[in-house]
This record gives structure tokens, sequence and C-alpha cells, in this order.
């Protein structure tokens, strides 16, 4: 084993510890919200502060549902060197005159909200309201695919990364990074010119892929699309490079220069988050826009079935000792949500949560024989539409009622996001695997729109009221509602 390996292993364990020994006076939960891009990490966050600290109506978290929830408030962070997730900036958003869904996480911030509440426990209660912090740290998901990465060398990694391009559903996405490719020579002098425009044409590819024509997931280094305070630094600025057999190039090559860089971003930018901050976490919920790559076809739905195994792979899963709590947290609650569950009919929904535990059977099944609680949920942390029926052909169909985004195209109706419309959704099938095969685009029943958020409930005396969702307490429940108990 690498000494760098012992030297982390024991830094984690008197950092585990130290948080252990803080824990006895306050306990505390560390939460993870990841999901990769525009699966509501952000509205989620925000909305579940939010409903918490407005007291709001949540009757499947039972701490608030039996009046045992006596007051919830922000803290500073305890991570001052982590930027704080910026909650005000995000409730404004949604709060807005016209709301608007707040921005994409972008980097790695954190939020410490703490809950008083009275205990179920009698011996607990007569020593006065107890406290729970929750240290909720959000961070993108396409981060998490970067930690395979550390099992492969630069080599092995150009391999796989060319195989991925070249696929049918990819390549036309890659097509000026495979002209640029055809005449670069690995072996040639390293060029820093050269490698900055190899390096743009490949994340060019990269955003390319995720758009949502394409709608795919499996697209690391994840910092290339979510570069936070690292954009534009030498350790993401390198690219796959082809090279024919086994590479054996001299020291100052093109290949040489992108293969340190590499090994660099592994060194500097995996490896520090994985110990800073994803050993850390003890509950984790992981939110997945089904809908998009349902709405971007088979290809789209069979790479983020990949993309969730190896996100779900990464968690360290199993149930807590306190061995392990000193020395390897685990993560032992993992909630998979299927998001933006309101641009469906609720007849639907359990047909979306069957199709999200279909593509993650294989990891859950893994995380669950380690003895970690595993749940899925379709869910909205704020719900854009609302429920109603229309008339079609002379029969009743069961509808959704909202907003659509500006430039949201439904027939040949494009919309600027003032306009409310009723759509017709379609069922999703009561067999999973069909709707992962294209079944909609087959039958050309289904297309799913994006809402803008619901106008805002404007309280008498400030504030506004807390925002409609969808199983958003059934999640809360089960993340942290036994440390409430």
């Amino acid at each position: 084993m690498p000494i760098a390996t012992y030297t982390h292993a024991a830094g984690d364990a008197f950092r585990n510890l130290g948080d252990y020994a803080s824990s006895l006076i306050t306990p505390t939960v560390r939460l993870g919200v990841t999901g990769l891009a525009r699966s509501g990490k952000t509205v989620f966050i925000t909305a579940l502060v939010h409903n918490l600290m407005a007291g709001a109506r949540l009757p499947f978290f039972d701490a608030a549902a039996q009046g045992r929830l006596l007051r919830v408030y922000l803290e500073p962070q305890p991570d001052d060197v982590v930027p704080r997730f910026e909650y005000e900036t995000h409730l404004a958003d949604l709060t807005g005159d016209p709301p608007s869904w707040p921005e994409s996480t972008r980097r790695i911030s954190q939020l410490r909200l703490t809950l008083e509440y009275a205990s179920t426990r009698f011996w607990k209660r007569q020593l006065g309201r107890e406290r729970l912090h929750v240290d909720i740290v959000d961070y993108p998901g396409e981060w998490l695919l970067d930690l395979p990465l550390l099992r492969l060398d630069y080599q092995e990694w150009s391999r796989s990364a060319l195989a991925q391009s070249r696929v049918a559903s990819r390549k036309k996405a890659a097509k000026d990074w495979h002209q640029a490719l055809a005449t670069t020579d690995p072996a040639a002098p390293a060029d820093e010119a050269l490698a900055a425009k190899l390096s743009q044409l490949f994340k060019a590819y990269l955003r390319e892929a995720r758009a949502d024509r394409y709608a795919l997931s499996t697209l690391p280094p994840g910092r290339f699309l979510m570069p936070g305070d690292l954009e534009g630094s030498p350790a993401l600025t390198f690219a796959p490079l082809d090279a024919q057999g086994e590479a054996d190039f001299a020291r100052g090559s093109l290949w040489a220069m992108m293969a340190r860089r590499f090994e660099a971003y592994k060194a500097h930018v995996v490896r520090p988050f994985f110990h800073h901050h994803f050993a850390r976490l003890d509950r984790q919920i992981v939110l997945v826009d089904v809908l998009a790559a349902l709405n971007g076809g088979e290809e789209a739905v069979s790479d983020l079935e990949r993309a969730m195994t190896e996100i779900l792979e990464c968690f360290r899963t199993g149930a807590n000792s306190l061995w392990s709590s000193l020395f390897a947290p685990r993560i032992d609650r993992i909630v998979l949500a299927a998001t933006k569950a309101d641009h469906l009919h609720q007849q639907s929904h359990d047909r979306l949560e069957a199709i999200l535990a279909r593509l993650t059977g294989r990891a859950m099944a893994r995380a669950e024989f380690a003895g970690a609680e595993m749940k899925v949920l379709a869910m909205a942390a704020v719900r854009a539409t609302r429920e109603g029926t229309a008339k079609r052909n002379g029969e009743t169909l069961p509808c959704i009622i909202g907003y659509p985004l500006p430039g949201e195209i439904i027939g040949r109706r494009t919309f600027d996001g003032s306009e409310e419309f009723a759509i017709f959704p379609g069922d999703l099938p009561k067999d999973p695997d069909l709707a992962l095969k294209g079944w909609h685009t087959e039958h050309g029943e289904m297309r799913f729109v994006r809402f803008r958020p619901p106008n805002p409930v404007e309280l008498p005396g400030g504030g506004f009221a807390p925002f409609p969702n969808i199983r958003l307490d059934r999640a809360i429940e089960t993340l942290i509602g036994d440390h409430l108990a």
C-alpha cells in the first residue's frame, strides 16, 4: 500500500475522531445531496430548508406530524473552507415575480441546519429539548463519476473515452474532436496551444452529449463540465489521445504531457474530494431526472443506467458501528428520488418509481447486502403543476396544468412562460422494461415538457408560504427521521 494511502487513512481517522467527539455534545448528520446536472439538487435543498423553517405540513415526517419539531434554524457552517450554499439567493429566485428556477449546482457547497425537537423517549424528555445538526453537503453527481478514474492510467482512460465517443449516440457530438484527433500525432513535442485546443473540443463534445437531444450521463471527467474554481487550470487542460497499440512515448511528447495532467487531475482534484467530503457522509439522497432520459430515447436511458450504477457503487455503504464511525464512516441510508414527478399525473408516480428501481437494481442490491437502507421515491421538491382533466375526442383525460418554460414546444405552439396550459403527458407503461427500451418513442405517446415554478403565496405577516411538493416529507423522514426519535 502506498505511503500516501496510510497518510490519508491516518488523517481521516483523526478528523473522524474529532467529528465523533463533537457529535457527543450535539449529534450531527452529514447529508449528501447529489445528482447529475439539472436533476434538481438546488431546488431540493432550498425547498427542504424552507419547508422545515416555515413549519410546513409534512404528514409523513413523524417529528413534524406529531408536533415534536419545536424550532428549525440555520447556523454558521463548521467548515470554513467550503462555500456556503446560497439558500437566501435561491429562495429569492423561487419567490420572484415571475418565479424562476435557481442556478444549477456547479461546485460543492454546504449548509448547517439545526433542528430542536422533543424526543419520544421519556428519559430524554426530562432533560429538555434535544438538538440535531444536519450538515447538508451539495455536490455535482458528475464528480462522483470521476472516482472510477482512480483505478485507470491515462492510456486506459483514453481507450475507454474514445470507444464511448464512437458509439452511434455520441459520434455526431464528437465529430469536431474526432477530426482534430485524426491530424494529431501523440508522439509530437508537447504543445500547449494544441493541448488547449484538443481539451476545448473534447469538452465541447461532452457538453453536446449532455444536451437535451442526447441527454447522456456518463461523461467523465466531471470537472470538465462542472469546473468550479479550477476552470482554466492545467489540471483541467487535457484530453484523450488516439494511440495505436501499446503507448510508449518520450518524456517531452504531447502524450506525456497529457498523461501527466491526467495524473495531476486525479491527485489534486479527485482524491481530495473523496477524502475531504465524500468519505465523511452519513446519509445520501441521489436525485435522478428519469424523464429527461426517457425523452432522450433508449440510448439515453441505457447511459443513465450505467451512470447510476457507477455512482451508487462509489458509496461506502453499510450499517455503522463505533469502529466504522471513527475510522471508515459508512452511508447507512440512501434515498433514490426520481425528480419532477409533477410532470406526470399521480397515476404514473408508482410506475416512475418502478422505472428508477429497475435502473438501479444491481447497485441497490449491493448496498442493501452491505446493510444500508434504500428507498426509491417519485418526488417533486417544488410542485410546478396541479392536476386536472380535459376532454379530447369525447374522452376525459387526466392532465397536469402549469406554466411551460419559455421556448417549450407543444404541437405547433411555442410558449413564453406566461401562459398556463393543460397537458396530457400520457401514461408510463406498467412494465418498467418497456420504458427502458424506448417504449414512448416507439409509440409516440409521451413527451415531457418543463415548467416554471408556481406563483409564490405571500403570507400576511411577511415571508412566503411553503412550496407545494410531492413526497418531500417521505424523503426527510427516511434521511433523518430516526435521529429525531
